[in-house]
């Protein structure tokens, strides 16, 4: 099946997979790419060069920037935000303008494994991974990798027990 679009959803890309749906003021740009069978909430954004596997769930106001890499299966509730910079500072500074930065002085890529799930309003600094089937806690700011079947909670988010693939947990 094609992708079904909202007729209010901002969509500038073509790189989208069969059967995945994207509702209304969601805002793809150009160049990202979006597999088959995915879910895109109101409200989303997600930018040129972020890349999203099959059965991804988005759910609403989630910001998915440049050099994110979600895997397949991967669940991000709403209000989640992803980083990509360490050192942000606005391009209009005199003194940024000064460095013309190109991208490779600045892009963080962050990977979130197959069937990982983020909570809602949850933040993800630049350059972590997140494991496969782990599970971030609602609210958590991640500022490190998280393992393979972890679920991390709080602000700096730390290791609170183990989850298994349907997200049981399990220590």
């Amino acid at each position: 099946m094609k992708p079904t679009i909202h007729p209010k959803a901002l969509v500038e890309t073509d790189q989208i997979g069969e059967d995945t749906k994207i509702w209304a003021f969601a805002h793809v740009m150009e160049g990202a790419e979006i597999g088959a069978d995915c879910n895109i909430g109101d409200h989303a954004f997600i930018e040129t060069g972020a890349v999203l596997g099959n059965g991804v769930t988005i759910k609403n106001n989630v910001l998915i920037w440049k050099g994110v890499h979600i895997a397949d299966y991967v669940f991000i509730g709403p209000n989640a935000v992803f980083t990509n910079d360490l050192r942000p500072r606005s391009s209009r500074m005199p003194q940024m303008k000064e460095k013309e930065l190109s991208e490779k002085d600045w892009l963080v890529e962050t990977h979130v494994e197959e069937g990982a799930s983020i909570g809602a309003n949850a933040t993800i600094l630049p350059g972590i991974r997140l494991g496969k089937y782990c599970m971030v806690g609602a609210g958590s700011v991640v500022t490190k990798e998280v393992e393979p079947f972890t679920l991390v909670a709080g602000n700096p988010a730390r290791v609170i027990g183990k989850v298994d693939e349907s997200g049981d947990r399990v220590a």
